[in-house]
């Protein structure tokens, strides 16, 4: 068994082709004696056909190509079952309903005159096959997204603009109720100073009406009890409003988390290799942006939960923060205490993560290493770590969520002008537990 000379193919072999003359090759194998078979290939034809076919194919192929008898057995066994078809590959003729892996694999076996570009053709045909369905599967698909976004549009718009009815009938339900708990304020003033009148008449009577007076200072009493037992339902009812309110806004927010979510999974975004706050190279210009207040809370548990929105930005004052926790310690060891502590928080909510120091603290190269996920940046010489602050929020796209923890109310002020999320460094610490 030797191999033979001829034209060979300028490429490889399609997928589909090679896959079908392996078949064919792995159903001889297992029909020929030992001795007639190749000896690279007398072990895996012991396996089951499809076993030889997914195992051994790179071994069949190789074999195929260097063994003429046993590339002729396997054509002239393929010819078997198709003979036809065979007869049409063999005079270059296999018909315009042929297959046209069948003939591709055919020629490629039998090996007629011109059988590369047959061969060649198939390929050429089972490519823009290829590409026609992909181009289809695309428009499809394209088209598809297009319906389900607008759908996921209509019903967010619907579902915003009745939270926001539910916001307001809330809010004007939480005036009411302050209203009410303003008059039984003024109502209890007014019943103290009347107690106090009757109270300052009681000890003056020295008379008969002392008795009546009396009488009328228990009465008063009574009702001052019972209008103090109002305001404090009237306070009861209040927190209770502003709860219903946090509760209700809570819900719109969780409600635009999932809908962003679920749009994103459908557009099938790619993963970002490159976040804002990356492209802020340390130096700080103007800050000056129209936009509404942002949002605040000294609450951990809050903060934690903002902290798991998708692709929420923390920033952190770091000097402000370690200072109020653990100042009495030296600045290297506040830097890599809070570094640490913030490496275990984005393991755990995922979230992008800033620290800002003041480079003018460190004076000149510094060592801290920053834990796997958190950003450490040092103000340049002449730019404060409030200014980095401010342009790391500037940087963020509108829309994206970013938190920006420190107790400088200037701070504050002007990243509220972005929307962003603020929180105090107390809280921070006592999420970390650090205080």
């Amino acid at each position: 068994m030797g191999g033979d000379e001829g034209p060979a193919l300028d490429r490889e072999l399609p997928d589909a082709v090679r896959q079908r003359v392996v078949a064919a090759a792995s159903a001889l194998l297992g029909s020929l004696p030992p001795s007639e078979i190749p000896p690279q290939l007398r072990r895996i034809a012991l396996f089951a056909p499809t076993r030889r076919a997914r195992s051994g194919a790179a071994m069949i192929m190789d074999a195929l190509e260097t063994d003429v008898l046993l590339r002729h057995r396997t054509g002239e066994a393929m010819s078997g079952t198709l003979p036809e078809l065979a007869a049409g590959v063999r005079v270059g003729n296999p018909g315009p309903d042929a297959d046209p892996v069948e003939v591709a694999a055919l020629a490629y076996l039998l090996r007629p005159d011109g059988w590369p570009a047959v061969v060649e053709v198939v390929a050429e045909r089972l490519e823009r096959r290829a590409t026609e369905e992909a181009e289809a599967r695309r428009g499809l698909t394209a088209d598809r997204l297009v319906e389900q976004l607008s759908a996921l549009r209509a019903g967010a718009r619907d579902e915003i603009a009745a939270l926001r009815g539910e916001l307001d009938a809330a809010r004007a339900e939480n005036t009411r109720l302050r209203q009410r708990l303003g008059a039984a304020r003024e109502e209890a003033r007014v019943a103290r100073g009347t107690v106090e009148a009757a109270e300052a008449r009681s000890r003056a009577a020295q008379s008969d009406g002392a008795t009546a007076a009396e009488a009328e200072l228990r009465r008063l009493r009574g009702r001052l009890t019972e209008l103090e037992l109002a305001l404090e339902a009237s306070r009861r009812s209040a927190r209770e409003g502003r709860a219903t309110e946090s509760m209700r806004t809570r819900l719109l927010v969780d409600t635009l988390v999932d809908a962003a979510q679920g749009l994103r999974r459908e557009l099938a975004l790619p993963p970002l290799h490159t976040r804002p706050a990356d492209l802020v190279a340390g130096s700080a210009a103007p800050l000056s942006a129209p936009g509404s207040r942002g949002r605040d809370t000294d609450d951990p548990q809050l903060l934690e939960q903002l902290l798991a929105v998708p692709q929420v930005h923390l920033v952190v004052d770091g000097y402000n923060v370690t200072k109020s926790g653990y100042g009495e310690l030296p600045l290297e060891r506040q830097r890599g205490r809070l570094v640490t502590a913030l490496g275990s928080l984005v393991a755990r909510t995922q979230a992008e993560v800033t620290c800002v120091f003041d480079g003018a603290d460190v004076g000149g190269p510094v060592g801290t290493a920053a834990a796997r996920g958190v950003r450490v940046r040092f103000s340049p010489a002449g730019v404060t770590a409030d200014d980095v602050i401010r342009e790391l929020v500037r940087a963020e796209p509108p829309g994206r969520p970013v938190v920006v923890v420190t107790n400088d109310q200037e701070i504050l002020r002007d990243v509220r002008l972005f929307d962003a999320w603020t929180a105090g460094s107390q809280a921070l610490l006592r999420m970390l537990g650090g205080r």
